[in-house]
Formats: structure tokens, sequence, C-alpha cells
């Protein structure tokens, strides 16, 4: 028999035990910032979406109504509709939360967060750990892989049971509605997925939609961070 030869690392390239101690300090910090916060909805969707698409004046809208509602809001910090929905929270003087990441272009933190409350992340991972943590609801708007990534995230910890279960609210039917055909059509036919499983997340059009999903849904009027 042919003895098989591994691969090996380029060890110039793996000597990196130090670097926990960066992610230890981006978890310390972020945890120490978002716990005084209070209740908040993230809030996901494009950053490449222009002042004057309707969906960007949608989200406005949609935060402008959760944080006369008493929540903050959080976003990725950035442009596009997470610009839109800091500034809908800032316009009625709602708590507006950016989790802004490093990245080599798009990302720039937008004028309307809350200047106590702009965190810089070096790490995706540790970023969505925020977005998650203190998020008593998932607002997500049109977007690109970003968006989806944090959309599939929430759904599944949410599945697995990892997080207590909390509204995933997507806002704009006709731009997801080929999504939710896939996976009822592809998921579910094929057992990949329960029919329960839709029942994770609710398709709205409407900021008044959205306000009902989380009364609805809050009615005790008692929070807590999800892990």
């Amino acid at each position: 028999m042919k003895k098989v030869k591994n691969k090996s690392w380029n060890t110039t390239k793996t000597n990196d035990s130090w670097s926990l101690f960066k992610i230890m300090g981006e978890f310390v910090h972020g945890y120490e910032k978002m716990d005084s916060i209070g209740p908040c909805i993230s809030i996901f969707g494009s950053a490449r979406t222009q002042p004057d698409h309707p969906f960007y004046k949608l989200a406005t809208s949609v935060a402008n109504s959760i944080a006369m509602a008493g929540y903050g809001i959080i976003t990725g910090g950035g442009p596009g509709i997470m610009e839109a929905a800091n500034k809908g929270s800032q316009e009625v003087n709602g708590i507006s939360v950016g989790l802004n990441i490093a990245l080599p272009f798009e990302q720039t933190s937008n004028p309307y967060i809350d200047k106590d409350k702009n965190l810089s992340f070096e790490y995706f991972f540790i970023r969505k750990v925020m977005f998650v943590k203190y998020a008593q609801a998932f607002v997500v708007l049109p977007g690109g892989l970003g968006t989806l990534d944090e959309l599939f995230e929430s759904l599944t910890l949410i599945q697995t049971k990892k997080i207590k279960r909390v509204p995933i609210i997507l806002v704009g039917t006709k731009f997801w509605e080929g999504l939710v055909e896939w996976i009822k059509s592809v998921l579910i036919k094929n057992q990949m997925i329960s029919k329960q499983d839709l029942d994770l997340f609710s398709v709205v059009d409407t900021q008044e939609e959205v306000l009902n999903c989380l009364e609805k849904f809050h009615t005790k009027g008692i929070y807590n961070p999800n892990f």
C-alpha cells in the first residue's frame, strides 16, 4: 500500500497564539459597552443602498418606529440600510448603536451613531456575537451576502436552541419571496429542514407590521440578553 504523505502548514504563518489576547480584548470591550445599553433590535441590510432608494427610506421609517417603542437600534455601523436605520433612531432621540468592522472596502462609520456607542471590530465572529447577544429581534431588510450570513446565522442559532427564541422579521415580500420559495421547494421538499422551521421568521412590508410582530412577541415586557 502506498504511504500517504500528509500536507503541512507553513509554520511562519501559524504562530498566532498571541492573537487570542486581542480576541479576548474585543469581547471584553464589546460586552462592557453593550451590557449597559438595554434591550435593542438588530437591523441588517445592504451597505450599498443609496439614500434615494425606497429600501433606505423604509429602513429609516422602520427604525423610527422601533426606537419610538423604546428599543435601541443596533446596526453594522456602515452606509446604506445600516445608515438609514441609525438615522431613523436618532431622528426620535433613540439609542443608535454601530458595530463597525474593518474592511478593505465599503465600510465607513455613518454619522448617525451615538458617539459613545460606536464600536469597532476586527473579527467578524466577535461582531456577530454582539449582534446576537443583545438583540430582542432581528429585522432583516434587503441585502447581499453579509445580510444573508447574518440572517441564516440567526435562524440557525434559534433552530438549534443555542439562543432563545426572538422574532426574525424579513422586510420586503417581493425581495424575499424567491428565497422563501426556495426554502419551501428545495429545503423542505428534500427534508433538509422541517416545515415548522418556517415559523422561525415572518415576512412583512411595513413599519406597522414590524412593530406588530415585536409587540405580539414581547407581551410581558421582560428583556434579557440571549445567552
